[in-house]
């Protein structure tokens, strides 16, 4: 078999397998529901718990607080890859994925590419409810938009990490505060909630240089039209750099786990 043919193989599997994730969420709409209303409830309630007690210049609170949660969900959302994945394992089901003749890169591909499908549908839920609450995006479709990919794509190369972590934890718990304790530190030391200038100076440099603010500060730039080229480099920097090293992990312990 060529190359191309090869390619072309493990592309169709992996669609095929991203639809049997998507289908799994049609069947159980109210897992689908559960994990949309709840990031959108933190907009809400953030936006009024949060918005008269901290001072972000230059900007309302909402306008500085949604770009942020957005970044932030998704990166909490891509955490529960590495469970999904770890329950897979456990209950043979990957197993019995290698007795099809399918690519064995495209059982991963395909649940990291349904669940950014999956943030996807989170993020443009969670910007509807910012509009509710007074978003304004001077930015304009195109830079909201670029925004809305710039998340998404952060979130699809976090997956490949968590699908790695997954890969590795013994069960769904083990996974899950493997997630936990990857995401929160990131979570809460960035600019999603307050600006980085505001904490503590043993904590800046790390809140500052981490991959969650900078894409943060680009998807809040393009949203407020502000200059973002740089920010936007930094941001896919950051992106290309987690997929050049966990995907290459990922697709490796699977095929260890799989022999």
């Amino acid at each position: 078999m060529s190359t191309v043919d090869t390619l072309r193989w493990s592309v169709a599997d992996t669609f095929v397998l991203a639809g049997r994730s998507l289908r799994h969420w049609r069947r159980q709409p109210e897992l689908l529901l559960l994990s949309t209303a709840q990031p959108v409830l933190l907009v809400l309630l953030f936006t009024q718990v949060f918005g008269g007690a901290v001072a972000t210049p230059g900007m309302r609170y909402v306008d500085w607080l949604v770009p942020g949660v957005l970044v932030q969900v998704v990166a909490w959302d891509s955490a529960k890859t590495a469970v999904g994945v770890a329950e897979d394992l456990a209950s043979s089901t990957i197993e019995r994925f290698r007795t099809l003749p399918m690519s064995a890169p495209a059982v991963l591909a395909g649940r990291t590419l349904a669940d950014a499908g999956r943030n996807l549908f989170v993020v443009l839920a969670m910007l509807a409810a910012g509009t509710l609450v007074g978003l304004r995006t001077p930015g304009g479709p195109l830079a909201t938009a670029g925004a809305v990919a710039l998340t998404v794509a952060f979130g699809y190369a976090l997956t490949w990490l968590f699908t790695y972590l997954g890969l590795r934890a013994r069960g769904g718990e083990a996974a899950l505060a493997a997630g936990i304790l990857v995401v929160f530190p990131l979570m809460f030391a960035s600019s999603a909630l307050v600006p980085v200038e505001t904490m503590p100076a043993w904590l800046r440099p790390l809140a500052a240089h981490q991959p969650l603010t900078a894409v943060i500060d680009a998807v809040r730039a393009l949203m407020r039209g502000e200059p973002a080229a740089g920010a936007v480099a930094s941001a896919l920097a950051w992106t290309a750099a987690i997929l050049a090293l966990a995907v290459p992990l990922a697709v490796r312990r699977f095929r260890q786990v799989s022999t």
